[in-house]
């Protein structure tokens, strides 16, 4: 089912992420870390879908998107960074197998960490978020997404890591065997993993050799 529905605000994030929030159809929810597809209701964009995670929560009066502009090509994250309030976007039914399971390890790279935003806010409102930690990938700390957010929620458990700049204050290297034997004490715990296809391949194997339960590791399939 399609609902039509308009900007309210558009907000920026970094240099290439904003979040969008727009109009909640009626009767209409999800569970953090779900999704819905998106497309911009302008001539010749309505059917040119991209799957987007909710970075609002359910109980809001408002839908809320936090998205990573992609300049390089002519695509619908590059669309919509030219859209203004007022504008509509399409969205879709939703759908998605990220859900919080119990407290672990959320790792990240850039933009994968949209689907953890909601989850970890509404764990916030309950007051659950202890013992869980974000690992964050970024190339520079400009890329950083909602990093005083982040920072304000988890304190010590948001550990972030650059691959691209050597900076103060940020670790250095990709989230590998080496960093996750330095920074996780339990490997019995759960771990959420999105990213790029290959990061989540090699975590994957990673976690597993390293004692983690294949049912413990939640990513989308």
């Amino acid at each position: 089912m399609e609902h039509k529905v308009r900007i309210i605000e558009i907000k920026n994030i970094t240099h290439n992420v904003n979040s969008y929030k727009v109009e909640k159809p009626d009767d209409y929810s999800f569970s953090p870390g779900q999704a819905t597809e998106l497309s911009v209701n302008k001539p010749g964009w309505e059917n040119n879908k991209h799957p987007f995670t909710f970075t609002s929560l359910s109980s809001d009066p408002f839908l809320e998107f936090t998205i990573k502009s992609y300049f390089d090509h002519d695509g619908v994250t590059n669309k919509l960074s030219t859209l203004n309030e007022g504008d509509e976007l399409i969205i879709r039914d939703v759908w998605g197998a990220i859900e919080y399971k119990g407290p672990g390890c959320f790792i990240a790279g850039g933009a994968g960490v949209t689907p953890f935003i909601a989850i970890l806010r509404q764990l916030r409102k309950e007051n659950e978020l202890a013992d869980n930690k974000l690992f964050f990938s970024n190339k520079t700390s400009d890329d950083i997404i909602l990093k005083e957010e982040f920072k304000e929620m988890l304190g010590d458990n948001f550990i972030t890591t650059l691959t691209r700049s050597k900076e103060y204050g940020y670790h250095f290297g990709k989230i590998d065997e080496e960093f996750l034997k330095k920074n996780v004490k339990d490997f019995n715990k759960h771990f959420y993993i999105c990213g790029p296809p290959p990061m989540i391949e090699a975590l994957n194997i990673i976690l597993k050799k390293s004692g983690a339960s294949p049912e413990s590791v939640v990513f989308e399939k």
